[in-house]
């Protein structure tokens, strides 16, 4: 009679083995392991949503910027495919931007926050020395070194102050209280603001300041210095608005718009006459007639009017539906996060892109001035854009960690 080799068994035996060991396990590490699993099942589901949200943005926003950008493209002498193709570019960096920064652990990004405002600081002094500066549209927010296309350290700041404010108040959780907290994100965010008036750009200084504020109070600042700092910046904002004469122009238009209704509440009307166009269900892909020489800059600030006139009402509400999930995704990644940093830098990028939705929305639509805020994800613009999708692979990473 042949022996039986006893080796065939061993996966069996091995299998039975970790059952009975997992049915003998007491049942409180049975429940925390199921937890864990159920844990990790459900963060990969809110990455797959956050990704999918940022992919659906993205997709309305190249089909929008070729819509009302092969207008503006033929105006100019170029291809009516120039804008898209190049959006779709800075689409491939913002993807690849995402993937790296999903990848890369957020504590050793606010390790290395010292160099990215250093980065951040040098190019926003570059855009105001002759030879990188580039100037567009009446502003130079744009900088240009070595050939390479023209990148808007603005946006870059955005990113900078938030990992900043946020690295802050996390290490100095037992000083929150003190002088030494409160006055270096503010000194900080001081000398940007400078440098980006300069520009001039006062849609961004709001968006940044604005930004920093929520991450002091989510942080745990006390209310009244942020109270007086609010009261501070508001009445500079204003000031600043009233300082040169296209802005305050702007200011009185939006308080009193009938009075110059043919020149700078021009933009403003034209908005709302396409968005009216649009009715339920829009003209149809492609059919707008706002975006053929009667609303400027359709294809960047003024492109939620395309949206509105071309996928009507439905898609309009679905692209602030779009924003608010987002936000709503990030802000879930970040009460996950054991992390006192992660979860202030998270809960401060969700907001930001819902903030900047919310007043990009608000001048189209005429309820808030003119600022030049672009849409996230949406708008032309391709420093934005790459900015943008890397602070997402920030959140995915954040929402990662907490998984683990």
């Amino acid at each position: 009679m042949t022996a039986v080799d006893p080796s065939y068994r061993q996966p069996f035996r091995r299998n039975l083995s970790n059952a009975f060991r997992e049915t003998l396990r007491p049942p409180k590490q049975r429940i925390n392991r199921r937890r864990q699993q159920v844990s990790k099942a459900s963060g990969l589901k809110s990455q797959v949503w956050i990704i999918g949200i940022v992919l659906a943005l993205n997709l309305i926003g190249l089909a929008m910027i070729l819509s009302a950008g092969s207008v503006v493209a033929t105006y100019e002498g170029q291809s009516t495919w120039y804008y898209f193709q190049r959006q779709g570019i800075w689409f491939l960096l913002g993807v690849l931007a995402m993937v790296a920064t999903s990848k890369i652990d957020y504590r050793r990004i606010g390790d290395q926050v010292k160099t990215i405002l250093a980065v951040t600081f040098s190019l926003l002094v570059l855009v105001h020395v002759p030879g990188f500066g580039v100037n567009a549209n009446g502003a130079t927010r744009w900088v240009s070194i070595f050939g390479i296309p023209p990148f808007q350290p603005s946006e870059l700041l955005k990113l900078a102050i938030l990992i900043y404010t946020a690295k802050l108040l996390s290490d100095r959780q037992s000083a929150l209280s003190e002088s030494q907290t409160f006055y270096p994100p503010v000194i900080i965010f001081s000398a940007a603001a400078l440098l980006v008036m300069k520009q001039p750009d006062l849609g961004t200084v709001i968006i940044v300041g604005g930004l920093m504020v929520i991450v002091m109070f989510i942080g745990g600042l006390p209310i009244l210095r942020l109270t007086g700092l609010v009261t501070v910046g508001a009445a500079l904002t204003l000031a600043v608005s009233m300082s040169a004469d296209y802005r305050k122009a702007r200011l009185l238009s939006f308080l009193h718009p009938d009075n110059d209704p043919l020149n700078t509440s021009y933009q403003t009307f034209q908005s709302l006459v396409g968005i009216a166009s649009g009715g339920w269900m829009g003209v149809g892909p492609g059919a707008s007639r706002a975006k053929w020489g009667f609303l400027p800059f359709a294809h960047t600030d003024f492109i939620y009017t395309v949206i509105a006139e071309e996928m009507g009402f439905i898609g309009a509400v679905t692209v602030l539906i779009l924003f608010v999930g987002l936000a709503a995704f990030g802000i879930r990644a970040a009460l996950k996060c054991g992390d006192r940093f992660g979860l202030l830098l998270a809960v401060g990028i969700s907001l930001w892109f819902l903030l900047q939705a919310f007043i990009n929305i608000g001048t189209v639509i005429g309820v808030l001035p003119v600022t030049g805020i672009p849409l996230p994800f949406v708008s032309f613009g391709g420093t934005s854009l790459l900015v943008s999708m890397a602070a997402v692979g920030i959140i995915l990473n954040i929402d990662r960690q907490g998984n683990t």
